[in-house]
Parts: C-alpha cells; sequence; structure tokens
C-alpha cells in the first residue's frame, strides 16, 4: 500500500473510532416501538447537550423513526435495536413519528 494511501486509511479508521467512542459516552434515552406507539411518548432532555435516543421495535412488522423538524429518520427491522445521535437542542419541544404508523406512532422530544 502507497504510503499517502496508508495514511488516509488510518486516519479514516481513527476518525470513525472518535466518533463511536464519543457517541457511546452519550446520554442515552430508551425509547420502545410496540403495536404502533413509542413508548415513552414524551422524552425529556437536556438542552443544549448532545444525546442518543436508543431505539428498539418490538412490533411484528418494519417501523420507521421519523422527524422532519430534526431531520433524523430510522427505519428499523422487527426486533432491532438501533441509536440515533443528536446534536444539543435548544430549549423547546420537537415532534417525532413512525412512519408505518403515522396515526398512532407519534411522540416529542422536550429539551429543557
Amino acid at each position: 500500500m502507497k504510503p499517502i494511501a496508508l495514511l488516509t486509511a488510518m486516519l479514516l479508521i481513527g476518525a470513525g473510532l472518535a466518533t463511536a467512542a464519543r457517541a457511546a459516552g452519550l446520554p442515552a434515552y430508551p425509547l420502545i416501538i410496540e403495536n404502533g406507539r413509542f413508548l415513552p411518548e414524551v422524552v425529556e432532555v437536556k438542552a443544549g447537550h448532545r444525546f442518543k435516543l436508543v431505539i428498539t421495535n418490538k412490533g411484528p412488522g418494519p417501523e420507521e423513526f421519523e422527524s422532519r423538524e430534526l431531520r433524523k429518520e430510522k427505519v428499523l427491522a422487527p426486533g432491532v435495536t438501533r441509536s440515533v445521535v443528536f446534536a444539543p437542542l435548544k430549549p423547546g419541544e420537537y415532534r417525532f413519528f413512525g412512519e408505518f404508523h403515522p396515526d398512532t406512532a407519534q411522540g416529542r422530544i422536550i429539551a429543557k
């Protein structure tokens, strides 16, 4: 491998590990998707701080976590758990919903 390519690969790997390490130390808030609903429907977080939602789909089919105002979306197959990392939020209320059950799968993140 050429020295430039090797250095580039090492930098990319290091950046990925640093990002994973930062995400691992973030406050984590569990969010369950079950029976076409989010549990809890309201997640309170500290304003001005990064955090992550740890989303688990306990339903029999796929579901999607989506927030247009936060520009986040994540599709989860049944039985899958995924994390979504958020930049610090200003105080306020931010809505999210499930694309597959938009009438019942609704929730809010409240940053205080």
